[in-house]
């Protein structure tokens, strides 16, 4: 049976789900920055603000990739997912990120470190969208241009190598949200670098155009999960004291945790300095 070249489309619903994808990328970055800068700031509760960070990021660009897929659109043919394909990249892009965070985390951001938790990160991205892809079904073949594939790996891999940068390196909150634009606008521009190497050669004629409707249920089914788990990321990093650290503020030491049961010891007031015998001192 010979095969056709079909018309594909990354914006069935126009500049919607490019936009979207941007901002779920960005809030990923943003969320991952400052969880990474928790750590370093409380090395005794490191591991966990690492976890935390690199699950929000890791979900982050995932939901970026399928926020965008939904827009992704073959001209007379129908588009589904396997389900256990689109969970598994999910997966992948949480362990892969996993490992630069924690890399960066615990061995800081010398040149080897930077350099190899970004090649990790940005294959693991990579990886992630090629598997996202490898999950599409539909009546013909995709296939890639290479150089095109090769180039968006390229970006992925700069881009995972700056991301974990910026979060050892900017510790103020306005910097840091300005790396996680930027941060977007790479990881974005990766995916549809990525999408610009697809083409899809038909096998077979559909008989009923896209089924949006379906499509739409199972990636907003999918997206469910990620997306809540941003949402509680959000939240503990919203009501974490160090919300608003600045630069100089980073240069001071973290505050000692005050020993379970002991109540914190209070201001002495300048009355109450004033009234006290000459000699006595007040014991901080």
């Amino acid at each position: 049976m010979t095969s056709a070249a079909s018309d594909v489309s990354n914006f069935y619903y126009g500049a919607v789900t490019p936009i979207a994808a941007y901002l779920m990328a960005c809030l990923g970055a943003a969320l991952g920055l400052r969880c990474t800068t928790r750590s370093l700031r409380h090395p005794q509760r490191r591991a966990r603000w690492l976890a935390l960070g690199a699950t929000a990021i890791g979900c982050g660009i995932w939901t970026m990739h399928f926020i965008a897929m939904i827009g992704f659109n073959v001209q007379g043919a129908l588009v589904s997912y396997d389900t256990t394909k689109t969970l598994l990249s999910l997966a992948v892009a949480i362990a892969f990120v996993s490992v630069g965070v924690f890399l960066v985390g615990y061995r800081g951001s010398s040149p080897v470190t930077l350099a190899t938790a970004g090649t990790v990160t940005g294959l693991g991205v990579a990886v992630m969208h090629y598997l996202g892809m490898a999950a599409i079904h539909t009546d013909g073949t995709l296939q890639y241009d290479t150089m095109t594939v090769i180039l968006s790996v390229v970006i992925a891999v700069a881009a995972a190598t700056a991301a974990l940068w910026a979060a050892v390196s900017i510790h103020a909150l306005w910097a840091s949200l300005g790396a996680s634009l930027v941060m977007g606008v790479a990881v974005t521009g990766m995916h549809y670098t990525g999408m610009a190497a697809v083409s899809v050669h038909l096998t077979g004629h559909s008989a009923t155009a896209q089924s949006s409707t379906d499509l739409l249920s199972f990636l907003l089914a999918m997206l469910a999960g990620p997306l809540a788990v941003l949402l509680v990321a959000a939240v503990i990093v919203m009501f974490d004291p160090d919300m608003m650290l600045t630069d100089d503020d980073w240069d001071r030491p973290a505050p000692a945790s005050a020993p379970r049961g002991t109540v914190p010891a209070q201001p002495v007031h300048a009355e109450q300095q004033a009234s006290r015998p000459s000699g006595s001192r007040t014991s901080w």
